[in-house]
């Protein structure tokens, strides 16, 4: 699709930094619950940038820094050159203003027809009624939701309840767009859909978008960068593609299984050993193909150049931003292992080792 023009201009991309950004809630008894540790984090302008971590990893406390709606306990959130943490009074009404925000739930209000509810940030604003007009209606064109003007949430599907949050979010014509589990309520078709219209926008629109999740499908689809949150840490960070291809923390590969990894199959998987043993056997490797190497007949190069034999157990090539992404599962000679990985790492191939299993036959 194409994204309609913004009713007036936006900034030209925002970013977003978080600089040593702790938050420490007080409890009952002088208790304390820490929800971010030291957090420094760069959401470069005009990306779309996921935050994923597990329930209570820190990812909405530290979202919702982004608006003011927490404050930090310590360091500093910037919203291009605002420090949020810092403002006050109208000072904060204006970054709220430039920094829309999309819920889970929606948070549609029951009483009001689609044309009103996106129109609310407005009113509130205290924008002329023939303005508030034109800017709906052009927001309602811009999600697809122009023939639904006079309905009531009540009378929408949950993609299109959210395609309301999306358009109320950019009432105010934000220059960032926060999203807080946006497609977590959501089937994935429509999942997908909303997904695709949060690009068009961030493409078109050249906004900086921030969401949290926890599903990496939701960040391989749209997430040029992302940065993984546990127990209040970033743990890794990076560009979407590179932290796929090379997890380096385990909760990160953890988060990648099923993602960018493939299942052994089950009658290798219930003879795979840690230690080569004893007699002739094959070492079953994980290989990566990344990059410009991602199509290459490099297992076929393989054979040819070394005489290795290589038997392939289970693979797939999946799409990260439109860039190849493979893995295969292979049984190599457990005699020739070290030599075979060498030669495939040599020719920008990542290979690793997940154990043994002995010959049969």
């Amino acid at each position: 699709m194409t994204v309609a023009a913004p009713l007036r201009t936006m900034t030209e991309g925002t970013s977003i930094s978080f600089r040593g950004v702790s938050k420490v809630w007080p409890q009952a008894g002088g208790a304390e619950v820490v929800a971010l540790r030291g957090v420094t984090l760069d959401v470069p302008a005009r990306s779309i940038t996921g935050i994923i971590g597990r329930s209570g990893a820190g990812k909405s406390t530290l979202l919702r820094m982004a608006n003011g709606l927490e404050r930090p306990s310590s360091g500093q959130v910037l919203v291009g050159a605002d420090d949020v943490g810092a403002a006050r009074g109208a000072e904060l009404r204006q970054i709220r203003r430039s920094v829309g925000m999309i819920f889970q739930h929606f948070n549609l209000l029951a009483n009001r027809t689609v044309r009103a509810n996106i129109g609310l940030p407005l009113e509130i604003a205290g924008v002329p009624r023939a303005e508030i007009a034109r800017r709906t209606a052009e927001l309602m064109e811009l999600v697809g939701l122009a023939p639904l003007a006079d309905r009531y949430p009540a009378e929408l599907s949950g993609g299109q309840k959210q395609r309301v949050g999306i358009a109320r979010a950019l009432a105010t014509t934000p220059c960032v767009l926060l999203s807080d589990e946006a497609t977590s309520a959501l089937d994935p078709e429509t999942t997908r859909s909303v997904l695709a219209l949060l690009s068009d926008i961030n493409r078109e629109l050249g906004l900086t978008i921030l969401l949290i999740t926890h599903e990496m499908a939701v960040v391989r689809q749209i997430c040029s960068h992302v940065a993984v949150i546990e127990a209040g840490e970033i743990v890794e960070a990076g560009d979407t593609y590179e932290v796929f291809a090379r997890p380096r923390h385990p909760v990160t590969r953890s988060f990648l299984t099923g993602i960018t990894t493939v299942a052994l199959p089950q009658f290798i998987a219930d003879r795979l050993r840690p230690e080569r043993p004893a007699g002739p056997s094959q070492a079953v490797v994980q290989v990566t193909f990344v990059g410009d190497h991602a199509t290459d007949p490099m297992l076929a190069r393989l054979t040819r150049d070394l005489g290795v034999e290589v038997n392939v157990l289970a693979g797939a090539i999946e799409e990260i931003g439109a860039r190849p992404f493979g893995n295969l599962l292979v049984g190599l000679e457990a005699d020739r292992e070290d030599d075979s990985r060498a030669y495939l790492e040599r020719h920008g191939l990542m290979t690793r080792g997940l154990g043994y299993v002995a010959a049969t036959g």
